[in-house]
């Protein structure tokens, strides 16, 4: 299948660590070891977990570090909406990080799906 580097999921989601550290990087101070860090843990995870399960010997290893993205990705959802109903950042803000993840829970829907 490939250099997970080829993977299109990968590159998506590298384009939300990004974003989420542009994101965060306007968070208050007091932030900084609260949400602004379990949102970049969370995001950096993400493309993590895809290139570890790449690694992995058989496709159904390879399914589950892609669940362990997507439980991720859903992470940084939500804690993006905490982030827009405290007040940190503007739901105008945001539209391209959700855009992102919109497309990427796809993928990764799509290729767990075909590894099954």
């Amino acid at each position: 299948m490939g250099d997970y580097k080829e993977l299109t999921v990968w590159k998506t989601s590298m384009e939300i660590v990004s974003e989420i550290y542009k994101l965060s990087s306007t968070f208050p101070n007091e932030e900084k070891f609260g949400l602004c860090n379990q949102i970049r843990r969370a995001a950096v995870s993400i493309p993590s977990n895809i290139a570890e399960g790449k690694g992995r010997q058989t496709k159904s290893e390879f399914r589950q570090f892609l669940f362990i993205a997507r439980g991720s990705l859903y992470e940084v959802e939500t804690q993006l909406n905490i982030a827009i109903n405290l007040g940190l950042l503007e739901k105008e803000q945001t539209d391209n990080a959700f855009r992102l993840i919109t497309t990427t829970e796809k993928m990764l829907s799509k290729l767990i799906s075909h590894l099954t």
